[in-house]
């Protein structure tokens, strides 16, 4: 994770991901950026299969995709000897 991107920021780009702005390959790169600032493995499921992570099944906001890629904490186990 990189995270050099602001909150706010993070929202513009996921937002130009859920509107599909630009090329394919523009689209590409913004996704690969999110990834890149965010701790989240499943922020692209946030944006193109809400229903997976919602209950009731529902779209998310740019900002609600945000917020839960930025609150996601992994699970660490312990290293087996």
């Amino acid at each position: 994770m990189n995270s050099s991107l602001n909150r706010d920021e993070l929202i513009e780009l996921v937002r130009k991901i859920m509107d599909f702005e630009g090329t394919e390959k523009e689209v590409d790169e913004y996704i690969d950026i999110l990834e890149k600032n965010v701790p989240d493995p499943q922020v692209t499921g946030y944006i193109f299969w809400p229903s997976r992570y919602t209950s009731p099944p529902r779209e998310l906001s740019a900002e609600e995709v945000v917020d839960r890629a930025l609150s996601y904490q992994p699970i660490i186990l312990p290293s087996a000897k």
